[in-house]
C-alpha cells in the first residue's frame, strides 16, 4: 500500500462524530453548530503558540468536511460499518480476517481500485484519491443561448438549428490536462483531496479549491501542449432543438444532454434556449388567447352586420356584430387561439374599433346631417348637467 493509500485507510479508523462531539444520528444543523463552536475555540488566530489547539482545529475541520457533507457522510458511514464488521486486519499489518467479511484483505481492495468499483472507489468518493484516470466523472456545464422565432412558429412549434460554441474537454489530452502518454501523481499541495482549508478571519475557515491542482486531485508534471494543462478547449457544433407549440416570449426551454461535455466520462450538461418571439403584423397574444383589433364602420356598429375576420393559419370566420355595438366591445371566437401544453387551444379575442371617416363625400355628409337632425331631441350629454340629488 502506498503512503497515500495508507493515510486514506487510516482515515477510516477515525471517528469524526466523536471529533465533533455529536452522535452518529445527529442532524446536519447539530453538526454545523458543533463544528462552529469547536472551530471558534481552537482557531489558530485565537490561540497563537498553542500547538494542541492548532491540531484540534485541523481535526475538527477534517471531520466537518466529511460528515458535514451529506454525500460524503453516507459514504463515510458505509466505510465505518465495513471497518467495524471485521476489516481491521486489512488496515493494519496486512493480516487477513474472515470475521463477517468472507475472508479478504482490505489492502488488496485498495490496491485494486483502478480495476473499477469496490472499496477503493468508496475512498475516492470521500477523500478525493480518485482513480488513476484523472478524477471522478463530472457533469458538464449547462449552456444558455437565445433563439428568435416567428409569431406563427411560437404557436405551432418548430425545430430549429443552433450553432453552439462552448467549453469542452481538450481533444488532445481528453480533458486530463497532461501530456499524452504521461501519468499523473497525487497532488502534494492538497494530498489528493482537491481542496485546502483556508482561514477567512476570526474563528471561521472554509475549504478552497486547491490552487496547485485546480481541484483535479491529480497533477501531471508535463502539461498538455495544446491546452497548457487546463484540460479544456473550445468546441463548435450544430444541434437540432425542438421548440414546443405555445411557447411564450422570453420562455426558457431545457434540452437535456446538449450542454458542455462532461469530464472523465461524466454526462453532458443541459442546453437552455431563451426564446424570443417576433411580433405579428395584426395579431398579439394574451396568455393562451390571441387578440385582434377589428375596424368597423359607424353604420355597421349602429345597424349591425356580419363581417369576416382572419384567423392565424386558418380560414377566415364570420363575426356577427349586433345593432348598437359600442366601440371597444370584445367578441370571443373559441378555439382559434394558441395551443396549450395539454393539447387544447385558447380563443381569439376580437375587439371592435368604430371607424370615423376623416373625409365625407356629399351624399355621406347629407346622410350624417339627416341623422343629426333626427337625433336632435335626444341630447347625448344631458345627464352631465343634471344636479346631484344629494
Amino acid at each position: 500500500m502506498s503512503a497515500t493509500e495508507g493515510m486514506r485507510a487510516d482515515w477510516a479508523t477515525k471517528d469524526f462524530y466523536a471529533q465533533l462531539g455529536v452522535k452518529k444520528d445527529a442532524s446536519a444543523d447539530a453538526i454545523k453548530k458543533a463544528y462552529r463552536k469547536l472551530a471558534r475555540a481552537n482557531h489558530p488566530d485565537s490561540n497563537p503558540g498553542d500547538d494542541a489547539k492548532h491540531e484540534k482545529f485541523k481535526a475538527v475541520a477534517e471531520a466537518y468536511d466529511v460528515i458535514g457533507d451529506p454525500e460524503k457522510r453516507v459514504k463515510y458511514d458505509e466505510i465505518r460499518a465495513l471497518y467495524g464488521s471485521g476489516a481491521r486486519g486489512g488496515f493494519g499489518g496486512g493480516q487477513r480476517t474472515s470475521a463477517g467479511m468472507g475472508g479478504f484483505d482490505l489492502n488488496d481492495l485498495l490496491r485494486d481500485r483502478n480495476a473499477g468499483g469496490g472499496f477503493g472507489d468508496m475512498f475516492g468518493d470521500i477523500f478525493g484519491t480518485g482513480r488513476s484516470d484523472g478524477g471522478r466523472p463530472r457533469k458538464g456545464a449547462d449552456v444558455e443561448t437565445t433563439a428568435t422565432i416567428s409569431f406563427t412558429d411560437a404557436l405551432e412549434g418548430v425545430t430549429i438549428s443552433l450553432r453552439l460554441t462552448s467549453d469542452a474537454p481538450c481533444p488532445q489530452c481528453s480533458g486530463t490536462g497532461g501530456k499524452p502518454g504521461t501519468k499523473p501523481h497525487v497532488c502534494r499541495e492538497c494530498d489528493g483531496a482537491g481542496f485546502v482549508v483556508a482561514s477567512v478571519g476570526g474563528a471561521f475557515s472554509m475549504n478552497e479549491t486547491c490552487p496547485a491542482c485546480g481541484g483535479r486531485q491529480l497533477v501531471y508534471d508535463q502539461p498538455c501542449p495544446a491546452c497548457h494543462g487546463n484540460g479544456r478547449g473550445m468546441s463548435a457544433r450544430t444541434i437540432q432543438a425542438r421548440i414546443p407549440a405555445g411557447v411564450k416570449d422570453g420562455q426558457r426551454i431545457r434540452v437535456r444532454g446538449k450542454g458542455a461535455a462532461g469530464e472523465h466520462g461524466g454526462p453532458a450538461g443541459d442546453l437552455f434556449v431563451v426564446v424570443k418571439v417576433s411580433p405579428h403584423r395584426i395579431f398579439t397574444r394574451k396568455g393562451d388567447n390571441l387578440t385582434l383589433e377589428v375596424p368597423v364602420s359607424f353604420d355597421e356598429a349602429a345597424l349591425g352586420a356580419e363581417i369576416k375576420i382572419p384567423t392565424l393559419g386558418g380560414a377566415p370566420v364570420t363575426l356577427k356584430i349586433p345593432p348598437g355595438t359600442p366601440n371597444g366591445r370584445t367578441f370571443r371566437v373559441r378555439g382559434k387561439g394558441a395551443k396549450r401544453a395539454d393539447g387544447t387551444t385558447g380563443d381569439l379575442l376580437a375587439t371592435v374599433e368604430v371607424h370615423v371617416p376623416a373625409v365625407l363625400n356629399e351624399a355621406a355628409r347629407s346622410a350624417v346631417q339627416a341623422y343629426r337632425e333626427a337625433m336632435a331631441g335626444k341630447p347625448l350629454r344631458g345627464n352631465l348637467f343634471e344636479e346631484s340629488a344629494g
